[in-house]
Parts: structure tokens; sequence; C-alpha cells
């Protein structure tokens, strides 16, 4: 079976308005996309949580509409463009879309990642490159957290760096649960994992399961009532958080109430421009100073009690 994509270049105005207009004609599926892509004028679209984007479109535009091979592709784009009414019909070029294996060739994308010393994240369709290392088997899914980002992988190499036996770690905006599962094949004991997201809990505790450790995830209002009785009054030897800066310093008095005297507290998804204004929300409750950086972005750390950040990684 194949398929046929119908390309149009719009602006602004028009896009949203006409990718729906295309579904409701018979487009099987429609998306927007960066006309400019991969040019100087390309325009990167996103938003932290609360904040997104209020339409998904671009000063100028490329919608792309999948339709049926022996559909009339004319008459949909016709039908969309009276639909909104737009002047004329808008120029449109067509590419064909050749079945295939479509499972395999996404799996294709995704290879074992090499993380800090010793850490792999190890799709389930390979073979782990080296069975002695920290292996964990995860899947790209719905909840954020592989390891490719960079946020990501500053925590895991912060908690590769630290580890913990036997003590507590809390996972705050957990994702896939990836951190809370370091941790834990790292040897801590308690560990917990929240995220607003009820996708994501249900992502991290298949997880969990799948790499076979014992971790408890929370939406928040859960985890403020049962905390205090299931994790020594609620606070943990290391939290780390791994969100956008703007809800961080929304939540500077909650994570670091939530550490224990002495404990540390670890924060990524802060870009490096943004790390003195994070670090500033966090002074009155603990001392954060940058441990590494990667890519633009970084990680800040702190211990609590103490007068003074701690030291940035040796070399980094």
């Amino acid at each position: 079976m194949s398929w046929t994509e119908v390309v149009i270049e719009i602006a602004r105005d028009h896009a949203e308005a006409l990718s729906d207009a295309l579904m409701e004609a018979g487009a099987l599926s429609v998306s927007v996309e960066d006309a400019d892509e991969g040019t100087e004028d390309e325009k990167p679209l996103f938003g932290e949580p609360g904040m997104e984007p209020t339409e998904a479109a671009w000063d100028h535009s490329r919608v792309v509409a999948l339709t049926d091979t022996d559909a009339d592709q004319l008459a949909i784009v016709t039908e969309a463009a009276q639909a909104i009414k737009l002047a004329v019909v808008p120029a449109f070029t067509t590419r064909k879309v050749e079945d295939a294996d479509w499972v395999r060739l996404t799996q294709s994308q995704f290879e074992p990642i090499h993380i800090g010393k010793n850490i792999w994240v190890v799709p389930s369709w390979h073979e782990a490159p080296d069975p002695s290392g920290l292996i964990l088997e995860l899947d790209p899914g719905l909840a954020f957290g592989t390891g490719s980002h960079p946020t990501t992988r500053l925590c895991m190499e912060w908690l590769e760096a630290h580890p913990a036996p036997g003590k507590s770690v809390l996972d705050y905006g957990c994702g896939s649960g990836i951190l809370a599962m370091v941790a834990k094949k790292l040897g801590a004991q308690d560990v917990a994992g929240v995220d607003i997201d009820p996708q994501a809990i249900e992502s991290a505790r298949a997880n969990a399961e799948r790499n076979k450790v014992e971790i408890d995830y929370y939406l928040p209002d859960t985890f403020a009532a049962s905390s205090n009785e299931r994790h020594a009054g609620g606070k943990f030897d290391i939290v780390v958080a791994n969100i956008l800066s703007s809800p961080l310093k929304l939540m500077a008095p909650m994570l670091a109430g939530r550490v224990a005297a002495g404990g540390s507290l670890i924060l990524s998804g802060v870009l490096a421009r943004q790390a003195e204004e994070v670090a500033a929300a966090y002074a009155p409750f603990i001392k954060l100073g940058v441990w590494a950086e990667q890519d633009g972005w970084v990680a800040l750390h702190g211990t609590l009690g103490q007068d003074s950040a701690p030291p940035p990684r040796s070399g980094g």
C-alpha cells in the first residue's frame, strides 16, 4: 500500500485553519513544518509548561497532508481552501509515500546510548553493548527521558559520580523514571518519583517493572499526602529535578524543603544563561553552583546547610 503527500507552502495566518480544513476535506493526517528549516531563517518553536506557543505555525509554513493515492488531491485542496475562504486555491506539490516496515524503520533510528563511565540505555530490541555496565532497558515513548538530551545525561552523570548506597532519592518531574532507576541501580534504598502527567507515571512504573527495580511513583497530590508517612518525613538525601527554569524557580521552596539535612539538590533543564537566576531563586534555602555544562545546558548542585556551593565537576 502507498500514499500521496500534498505539500502546500502558506503564510502563518492560514496554516492552522488550512490544516483543520484539509482534515475535514478527507486528508488522513496533516502536519505543519517550518518551510525555512535548514536555512539561516529557521525559527525554533517551543515553550515551557504553561507557556506553550498559541499556534503550531511559522511565518513561512509548510502544510503536509497525507492522502490515499487514489484520492483527488486537487479536490481536497480546493474544498479546504474554499472552507477557509482563501481568495485562490494555493499551489501544491505531491510526493509518493511508499509502504514500509515502519516499526523496524523507527527502531533502526534508536541505538544504545552510552552515558558517563558505565551507564547504557538500551532499547528492548538491542543487545547491551557492555553487559557488565549499568543497563537500563528503555524504549522511546510518550514520557520524557531516554538519556539522549543533555539535561538527562548531566543528571545521570551526577548520580553516577555521587553514588549513595542505602540512601534516599527523590526524582521530581520524573518523566520516564530514568533518573530514579539510575539511582536505584546505583544502590539507593528509598527512591520515589513524582510527575504531573498521569501517563508519565504509568510509563515510569512500567519501566521500573521491566528493569526489576522497586520505586514509588506519584502524582503531586498523592505524593504530598503520602510522603511523610512512607518516606522519612518527606525528606530525601538526594533530590533531583530535571524540568525547566521557570517551574524550577517557582518550586524553589518546595524542592529545597524536600532535601534532608546535609543532603544534595541537583537541578537541570537549565540553560547556561539561566543558571544565575535559578541559583538566586534557591539562595535563601540552599547555595547552588554549576556542576557541569553540556551543549549549552547546565546541572546545578548544592548541599543543604553548606555556606557555599560545592565545586564543579573536575575537568568540567
